[in-house]
């Protein structure tokens, strides 16, 4: 069997070498358009995180037989054209749940205690200068008794809805599908939660619903001080809208996700004045060490399960 890895480096450095049990394997760090066809000919097995699969590449792959997708979401792969042609396509769910709720807090943190700046004022030596053993000039609040608003309770969602209550806060929720009635947290409508909620979080995926879901005219209404941390996906929330609102409004953002990643050179969100507000990280909070490992386990195991 023929197995190609088409973009390993996006796994870090897990161990891979469960797969060299399943047969032949080829490991390529990375794997651009024009590379993917001859790469994949001979393949009885693709695993691809984010390389894009099409009609075309199945049509001449004649040994294909299944794609394995190093993540949760498959829209990089034609499904249609692949169940046409009798190639299975193998996604991994959960893997990452605890590492994005871990993350979302992380998030939270770095920008509700002003820990960039605290930081640099210690290692510039300016508390070495202070006539006092403290430094309140930049204020935080404790999330007890803060209204947590969570859009998307899936899985993700629960968890941090079950961290941020203990804490202490109220966890309202909005249903992106409209139909998530089943929670112990209060359902609310979008402007609802916008306008009465402290920390928002996003735990959402892309779909028709929640395509530009936070717009300028959303954020607008958003309160004075509220965190919004954006762990679902870049095109939840516009990022215009956010470069805008930032230098109008004290509103604070935390964003995993873009809407194009890796990030655009000279992205209009590099040039905002508060930056301060602005914490960006680079699509990282699926990638904890455990996730990793189960995300390769699991890929290994629905190889497994196929026996081809």
């Amino acid at each position: 069997m023929n197995i190609v890895l088409l973009d390993a480096l996006t796994f870090g450095e897990t161990n891979l070498n469960a797969f060299d049990n399943l047969g032949d394997v080829k490991v390529y760090k990375t794997t651009s358009p024009q590379q993917v066809q001859e790469r994949i000919t001979d393949a009885d097995v693709i695993v691809t995180n984010k390389v894009v699969i099409t009609d075309a590449h199945m049509k001449d792959a004649l040994s294909l037989k299944l794609i394995c997708v190093a993540a949760t979401g498959m829209n990089n792969i034609d499904l249609a054209s692949a169940k046409n042609r009798n190639i299975k396509v193998k996604n991994v769910a959960g893997y990452s749940t605890a590492s994005v709720i871990q993350h979302t807090f992380s998030m939270l943190f770095y920008l509700l205690g002003s820990s960039r700046y605290y930081d640099e004022y210690v290692k510039n030596e300016d508390y070495s200068k202070s006539p006092i053993f403290t430094n309140v000039s930049k204020s935080f609040f404790e999330i007890k008794n803060k209204k947590w608003g969570i859009i998307g309770l899936g899985n993700i969602g629960q968890g941090v809805a079950s961290i941020a209550s203990a804490f202490g806060a109220e966890v309202l929720y909005y249903s992106t599908s409209g139909k998530n009635n089943s929670q112990p947290y209060k359902r609310v409508e979008l402007d609802a939660l916008l306008k009465t909620c402290d920390i928002i979080s996003i735990h959402a995926p892309l779909n028709e619903q929640t395509n530009n879901l936070l717009d300028y005219e959303q954020l607008l209404i958003c309160k004075d001080g509220a965190v919004v941390l954006n762990l679902g996906r870049g095109g939840i929330v516009n990022e215009d809208a956010i470069v805008k609102i930032i230098d109008e409004r004290n509103i604070s953002f935390a964003l995993d996700v873009l809407s194009k990643e890796p990030m655009s050179k000279n992205h209009k969100l590099l040039s905002v004045k508060n930056k301060e507000n602005l914490y960006i990280t680079p699509h990282i909070a699926w990638a904890s060490i455990e996730a990793r490992a189960t995300l390769i386990a699991s890929i290994v195991q629905n190889i497994e399960e196929e026996n081809l």
